[in-house]
């Protein structure tokens, strides 16, 4: 009688678990122009295109886990409006009784596609733009009326080869101006390949490709969600750019049948591109791009472990920002220019930029719509911004995921969002405009709020960010340092202690997040900006270690109190180089490399740590010792970073 009970007792979870069904559908509708020509947004100057060299399509992927239902669509278009997709989400609730909070459109950023969005020098091609809401409706109908029974996995896999910073610094004495006449420009997209003015990147880059795979229960490929941080490639006429030919080339590699849908997101890319700016011009074609991605996908495919059914979640919030519409006396110099232009296009940057003003003035906040997907253990942000690849860096380490997606241009296009120290350094990608026209503080309020969703839907709280752990970073915590700043922060103006004590502070122009001298190491760029530690009484007998890569001539890379390391002449640039002062009683030795170079008279000692002020270029590594570095362990560090 007791077995019959427990048995009985059992039978609910059994068929509980037995009912617990993930289903999944795709479609793809086409969504290329039936009527030539049309504006094609996101230049500069508005252009038109009369040809269409690949179609366009809404490619949509529905899942279904018995409780939740939730819609995932990518529009090959350059940018979507909210408002547009607002309306489309209605059309396709309307059809499909998925909620409108359940449902994430995102565009490709394609530059070739029919213009959706009035952006720049662009007005929006407004008959395609009229019927784009119910074909991207009619997509995720589609979608909904194929569910079937599936399965789902994911994966990730690094590609360094198709995706680099496009935004480098500049020398301090090649500053540029902006759009406003101000000097302003010390970092810009696209400085040209080895271009000697342009000094090095001014960010990371976020090289993983990501694949959310689904399959019938008989394991036949149904659809791939693809997620990469580049920009677009560039195309001729109207076409999907490389995201299109993505689609169909990763449906032949995995030996998809035709009703498979494969599809490609935006990354986090608003300061990444394909070309490699440090190497001699490539002659890559778009074809070439396609299949070289297409192959790190397939083995991302290939490491890919199914589940047959996993909980879904997804939440949503309304975060307002303000706009930086122009002061006074900008809005003056404005309207004085659009009022010569009258009715015509704007024919130059200084026109374009001075008809944005308008606008923002006009509209001075914007309301963002963020999400956040969960699909088992895997989840999805949703960003209507061009983000750049730190950003999507930071959400990923602190997820509380183990593997997050981060979509770009979803529900919305709000423009590029900089880091705040990236605004330091000006550039295209900060000058306000509708295309870049949130408050300077926008990139940590819309990350956190997406870090706040994560959160909700996996019932976690986030991670924090471990730095890499190198041959390097072993040598000199094995010789205890009394204090030790890796800088491996991703933004900010504290460098923590790695010892536990005091942070540094961070102050003035500085980008963050920079590859360092060893493997996984990381480094901070000061353009102007300086690292400072806490004053300690570090007595008579000290030591200071670090890494700097110099971006132009340099005279003293750091000093301690009256103490300092002074560049000799003839130092290389753009090379890591390991630099230490010992101070031993009345005498200061620096050594360059492992080798001593000088020797002299101790100045004084207050014990403050200051790297950079007249120094241009990168640190890393800082270490100060309470103690005299004996030679030998010099040489041991310096042979322990393994670049």
């Amino acid at each position: 009688m007791l077995r019959l009970l427990c048995l009985l007792t059992l039978v609910p979870e059994v068929a509980f678990a037995q009912a617990r069904i993930l289903r999944a559908g795709a479609a793809s509708v086409d969504i290329t122009p039936s009527v030539l020509p049309v504006i094609t947004n996101c230049q500069m100057l508005e252009r038109t295109a009369d040809k269409v060299t690949g179609p366009l399509h809404a490619r949509a992927l529905v899942l279904d886990d018995g409780a939740a239902r939730i819609a995932i669509t990518v529009v090959d278009s350059c940018m979507l409006p909210r408002e547009l997709l607002d309306l489309a989400k209605e059309m396709a609730r309307l059809e499909t009784g998925i909620a409108a909070e359940r449902m994430l459109v995102s565009a490709t950023h394609s530059h070739t596609a029919p213009s959706s969005m009035a952006c720049l020098g662009s007005d929006m091609q407004l008959d395609y733009a009229a019927g784009l809401p119910g074909k991207i409706a009619a997509a995720i109908a589609a979608a909904a009326r194929n569910l079937q029974p599936a399965r789902i996995g994911w994966a990730v896999e690094d590609d360094t080869a198709h995706t680099h910073c496009r935004r480098w610094i500049f020398r301090p004495d090649k500053i540029r101006k902006d759009p406003f006449g101000n000097l302003t420009v010390r970092a810009n997209m696209h400085p040209g390949y080895e271009n000697p003015d342009a000094v090095t990147e001014s960010g990371p880059v976020d090289p993983a490709l990501t694949v959310l795979s689904v399959q019938t229960t008989q394991g036949q490929p149904l659809a791939l969600l693809a997620n990469y941080s580049m920009h677009y490639f560039g195309d001729t006429q109207v076409s999907s750019d490389y995201y299109g030919r993505f689609a169909s080339k990763i449906a032949a590699r995995i030996g998809a049948p035709e009703t498979f849908t494969g599809i490609m997101s935006q990354g986090t890319s608003g300061d990444q591109m394909w070309m490699d700016y440090g190497k001699p011009k490539s002659s890559l074609a778009i074809e070439q791009y396609a299949d070289g991605v297409v192959e790190t996908a397939f083995k991302a495919y290939a490491k890919v472990r199914y589940r047959n059914w996993v909980p879904l979640a997804m939440a949503e919030t309304l975060l307002t920002l303000k706009r930086r519409a122009p002061d006074e006396e900008r809005l003056r110099w404005a309207r004085a220019i659009v009022e010569r232009m009258g009715a015509r296009k704007p024919r130059d940057q200084t026109e374009v930029y001075a008809r944005e003003q308008i606008f923002l003035h006009q509209e001075p906040e914007r309301e963002l719509r963020l999400q956040a997907i969960r699909i088992g253990e895997f989840a999805i942000t949703a960003i209507p911004n061009e983000a750049y690849g730190l950003t999507g860096l930071k959400l990923k380490a602190r997820s509380p995921f183990p593997l997050t997606m981060n979509i770009a241009l979803a529900n919305g296009a709000e423009g590029y969002i900089p880091p705040p120290e990236q605004h330091k350094l000006g550039g295209y990608t900060t000058w306000p405009a509708r295309t870049a026209g949130l408050e300077v503080t926008a990139e940590p309020k819309i990350t956190e709020a997406l870090l706040r969703l994560l959160e909700k839907v996996s019932g976690k709280e986030r991670r924090t960010p471990v730095a890499a752990v190198g041959s390097y970073s072993r040598a000199v915590s094995a010789s205890k340092p009394a204090a030790y700043f890796r800088l491996h922060e991703m933004g900010g103006t504290v460098a923590r202690d790695s010892m536990g004590g005091p942070p540094a502070s961070c102050d003035g122009r500085a980008a963050h997040y920079l590859a360092g001298p060893d493997d996984g190491s990381r480094a901070a760029y000061l353009a102007g900006g300086r690292i400072v530690t806490p004053p300690r009484d570090l007595g008579q007998s000290y030591s200071v270690e670090l890494w700097f890569w110099s971006g132009a001539p340099p005279k003293t890379v750091f000093s301690v109190g009256g103490d300092s390391w002074k560049a000799p002449t003839g130092l290389p640039l753009r090379q890591w180089q390991h630099a230490v002062l010992v101070r031993d009683g009345s005498r200061i030795r620096l050594y360059r490399n492992a080798k001593l170079i000088s020797e002299s008279e101790a100045a004084g000692n207050t014990g403050t740590l200051i790297a950079g002020g007249d120094f241009e270029g990168k640190v890393s590594e800082v270490a100060v010792y309470r103690r005299v570095l004996a030679e030998q362990e010099i040489t041991a560090h310096y042979q322990a970073a393994k670049p």
